[in-house]
């Protein structure tokens, strides 16, 4: 479909092709296997500029948006949805920072993380607390003109590697969620240390770590937006990055299909290529389908959100919930279209399938985005009402 791109959109979107095709695509497999973080394509991006598309003017960015980032999110996840986490992340990590930044705080990292020379992380999930985000216990305690933080936090992606992170902190325990706060810490502040690499399903060429915090001391001047904020600051950075795991979703589900049609032009069965037969291209066709109605939610979305409509919070749960349902279902289809040969390591659907499940968890379950759809919708009903 044509999405009536601009010419520097359609330019974004071909640089990030062409990277994830000569660049990501050659060493995907070797990276899921090694479980190692893609130092290198993150210079690469950031050499390439695509770490500016997102980030306003004044700060070294290009001044694009949500749209912009998940055309290079989609890109590159069509090669390796492991590998362009490295990306996706980051921007989860730079969303809060452009949102409720002070002007000191956007200069101080907003230019280094545009050019690629740093990246950043979001840190909010812990052994507890997950889909219960209200449920966190670090805790950030006020002490003069700094904050002593105390805790740990699971599952960072681009922990470790990451020299910024967002970290949603507990600044007023009594008041739980309503005593929430957003911190940000730089790798290397004393008492901040990382737990052990985790060994996952998928995305293993992505870094996911524990942040373990012991009497962290950072300066008050970190805090973003103000005290018992945290909570709304995580969720309308959520309210913007969902997309990009759409888009995440989408790159996936569309490499799997790309393999999925090569392949069967080229297997042959009882004479014929496989693609000539009807059950296969009726599972092609849903496949395509599928993906296309995800890739126009997704974009869709994502021009509201930088049109600067208020309430996206259920178009962003919707977006995020049927893409990335439509990516676990695509490469599980892919799988069985290469059958015996999709499910060998040695061809990239199983991996595509590997990938594709955690679209479906992180950022919120999907079972949290179906109730924060229909609370909304219930809410409108009601609204209408009175």
């Amino acid at each position: 479909m044509n999405y009536f791109l601009t010419e520097e959109q359609q330019m974004i979107k071909e640089l990030a092709a062409k990277i994830a095709d000569e660049k990501i695509r050659p060493i995907a497999h070797e990276y899921d296997e090694k479980e190692e973080f893609p130092a290198e394509i993150v210079k690469v991006l950031g050499q390439a500029d695509l770490y500016r598309v997102f980030i306003p003017e004044e700060y070294e960015g290009l001044g694009g948006g949500v749209f912009e980032m998940c055309l290079v999110v989609e890109e590159l996840s069509r090669a390796c949805g492991g590998i362009a986490l490295a990306y996706a992340a980051s921007g989860l990590g730079i969303i809060p920072i452009i949102l409720f930044g002070t002007e000191e705080q956007k200069k101080k990292y907003l230019p280094k993380l545009a050019s690629g020379e740093i990246i950043a992380a979001f840190a909010l999930t812990e052994p507890d607390a997950g889909s219960d985000a209200g449920a966190i216990k670090t805790t950030a305690k006020p002490e003069g003109d700094s904050y002593i933080i105390n805790g740990t936090k699971q599952w960072i992606s681009n922990g470790g590697d990451a020299s910024i992170y967002t970290v949603i902190t507990l600044t007023d325990p009594s008041r739980g969620a309503r005593g929430s706060s957003a911190i940000l810490v730089d790798k290397g502040t004393p008492g901040f240390e990382f737990g052990k690499k985790e060994e996952k399903m998928g995305i293993r060429g992505n870094s996911t770590r524990e942040l373990i915090f012991q009497d962290c001391k950072v300066p008050k001047t970190n805090l973003l937006a103000k005290e018992g904020m945290g909570f709304m600051v995580a969720m309308k950075t959520f309210d913007q990055s969902r997309p990009g795991v759409a888009s995440q979703a989408i790159g996936i589900a569309q490499g799997a299909l790309d393999e999925a049609v090569r392949y069967s032009t080229e297997r042959h069965q009882f004479g014929k290529p496989i693609s000539s037969f009807q059950a296969i291209q009726f599972m092609l066709a849903d496949m395509a389908t599928q993906i296309e109605a995800a890739r126009a939610l997704t974009l869709q979305v994502a021009r509201s959100i930088d049109a600067g409509e208020k309430n996206v919070a259920k178009i962003s749960s919707m977006t995020k919930v049927f893409a990335s349902d439509v990516a676990m279902k695509v490469t599980t289809d892919a799988v069985q279209i290469l059958g015996g040969y999709g499910y060998m390591r040695e061809y990239p659907v199983e991996k595509m399938m590997r990938d594709a499940k955690i679209t479906q968890i992180y950022e919120g379950t999907n079972q949290i985005q179906r109730e924060v759809i229909g609370m909304n919708l219930i809410k409108e009903t009601l609204r209408k009402k009175k």
